[in-house]
């Protein structure tokens, strides 16, 4: 069974609710396929699958007329995402195998995808939504709200918010008008400098035996895979509000998984002892 773990919660309640039972037909679509009690199921798992389809539409339209409402400047990149989980699954046909095991195996294969797009979309994308222009006015400054309690943490949490006001440096200097190797730099330092901080973090958490491990390893694959998909090519078009957005988002999701997930270890460490 798939959950709908609180990492996965924006704080929007219709989009939190909807995300809620995405999932509830995911998993309802997997308990019918492994219900091996029922002869002929295959009819009422095109009925759910399209029931699926017809729900994350619904759910879409909801989700950018809102964005739209707002002006959330990820409507662009959110809308092409859509479309994308529109198109995996429209690609769905198990009528095409002969036997009821080749269905059974494109099915499940089918529903993983679907699940960690979801999971990945919710946690690297719709975590953002409304959250990109509600930053402190020095939001590079590494405070006392951030800490956890565990030093080796808070220290490369600090480096991460270090290159993160070099992107925030890089912004404010007028003189260089060609911005591109260092961006590039910047982006080649943090996903790098990322990879080793939540390795880190994610072998701390073994460690301990942290509850919300699995949760925190989705939202890690989901941070490196934003970075991973970044077109540099984009970022030589537009360098300036490039490095603007990129900014906001990086700050935005760094905050809001410090505070909304790794202070929970923090916590959870401090019971252990």
């Amino acid at each position: 069974m798939y959950r709908f773990t609180e990492d996965c919660l924006i704080g929007i309640n219709q989009i939190d609710e909807e995300h809620r039972h995405l999932f509830e037909l995911i998993n309802a679509v997997m308990d019918l396929l492994h219900n091996d009690a029922i002869a002929d199921k295959y009819h009422q798992l095109d009925a759910l699958l399209d029931d699926l389809k017809e729900y994350a539409d619904t759910h879409f339209e909801h989700e950018e007329a809102y964005m739209e409402s707002i002006q959330d400047p990820e409507l662009a990149v959110q809308k092409q995402q859509h479309q994308e989980f529109r198109e995996k699954i429209d690609s769905l046909d198990i009528q095409s195998k002969d036997s009821e095991e080749e269905q059974k195996e494109m099915l499940e294969e089918m529903m993983m995808y679907l699940t960690k797009w979801l999971y990945h979309h919710i946690l690297g994308s719709d975590i953002m939504i409304g959250k990109l222009h509600s930053i402190q006015e020095n939001p590079s400054v590494f405070d006392e709200k951030y800490y956890t309690g565990i030093e080796f943490i808070d220290e490369e949490h600090r480096r991460l918010f270090e290159i993160i006001e070099e992107a925030n440096q890089l912004i404010k200097a007028e003189l260089l008008h060609d911005k591109y190797d260092e961006i590039v730099r910047i982006l080649d330092e943090l996903k790098e400098y990322t990879k080793e901080h939540f390795k880190d973090e994610e072998e701390y958490m073994e460690r301990i035996g942290y509850s919300g491990l699995e949760a925190q390893k989705r939202a890690h694959e989901a941070f490196v895979e934003k970075l991973t998909e970044i077109n540099l090519e984009e970022v030589d078009d537009r360098q300036q509000e490039y490095l603007e957005e990129l900014m906001e988002f990086l700050l935005g999701w760094l905050i809001n998984h410090i505070l909304k997930a790794d202070k929970k270890i923090g916590e959870e460490s401090k019971k252990e002892c």
